[in-house]
């Protein structure tokens, strides 16, 4: 007797934390997933617009933290699918931005299994803006790099020397602790004084700020404890945030 279950992956991206920085679409396909695996960084709150019977299976990732390997959660997508039907990937920020989205919908298709993407918003670009941080402004800078700090040898990616070259606002995820090296690849450069922020947590109460320039990030971040996940921008952009004016989300912040 053929089987009448429909597998399907839709991979939903689910914005930088806020619960509700996530797109309608998105909220639309929880609502009809029949398995729902969610990560670290895709806020719980989201999972109750799932229906009732709907299983929640966490496999969340983080550096030194691995509780899934990416082989696996690819072999639960594929199961879960085959098995009951609809499966959300629910994953923080957006899936196909150093998210691993791509290599899911892959797997899944060579086993035959329909698929589906929803973007989400990265937290590349809103965690800085919810800052009061442009990545672009007229007259200051015209374009923006967004790298990873470790390669998958797990050393810093030689795309940071790259961008600290250009005049370009720079975005890096997972960078925390590469702090160091990539303040020393500014330096050599003399680029010391370069305006330098820290967002941990971006969008949530528990978000930590700090601000200073490539000279005085290092101190300041160890100051303020500040570990991941965390976005550094590093730019003439930073500086714009003074004047910004936007509400804090959080008090626990530190400017210099």
């Amino acid at each position: 007797m053929k089987s009448t279950i429909d597998p399907q992956l839709t991979l939903v991206g689910a914005g930088p934390g806020d619960p509700d920085l996530i797109t309608v679409k998105g909220i639309k396909a929880i609502a009809d997933a029949d398995v729902i695996l969610y990560d670290d960084l895709a806020c719980k709150d989201l999972l109750q617009y799932s229906k009732s019977k709907t299983e929640h299976i966490y496999v969340g990732k983080r550096v030194g933290k691995h509780s899934h390997t990416q082989d696996t959660i690819n072999e639960l997508i594929v199961h879960f699918a085959k098995e009951k039907g609809h499966v959300v990937r629910l994953k923080g920020g957006d899936p196909f931005i150093f998210g691993r989205g791509y290599e899911e919908i892959h797997y899944a298709q060579a086993h035959n299994v329909t698929c589906q993407m929803v973007p989400g918003i990265s937290s590349a670009h809103a965690v800085p803006a919810l800052r009061g941080i442009p990545l672009t402004s007229r007259g200051i800078s015209q374009s923006y790099w967004v790298v990873t700090a470790t390669s998958q040898t797990n050393e810093l990616t030689d795309d940071i020397s790259l961008a600290a070259q250009s005049s370009a606002t720079i975005v890096v995820l997972m960078g925390t602790r590469k702090l160091r090296a990539i303040c020393e690849i500014f330096q050599l450069l003399n680029k010391g004084e370069t305006p330098v922020a820290i967002i941990q947590n971006g969008s949530l109460k528990n978000e930590k700020f700090v601000r200073g320039t490539i000279n005085s990030i290092e101190q300041l971040a160890e100051g303020a404890q500040v570990s991941s996940p965390a976005v550094i921008v590093i730019g003439e952009t930073v500086a714009l945030s003074e004047k910004a004016r936007l509400a804090d989300l959080a008090s626990n912040y530190i400017i210099n």
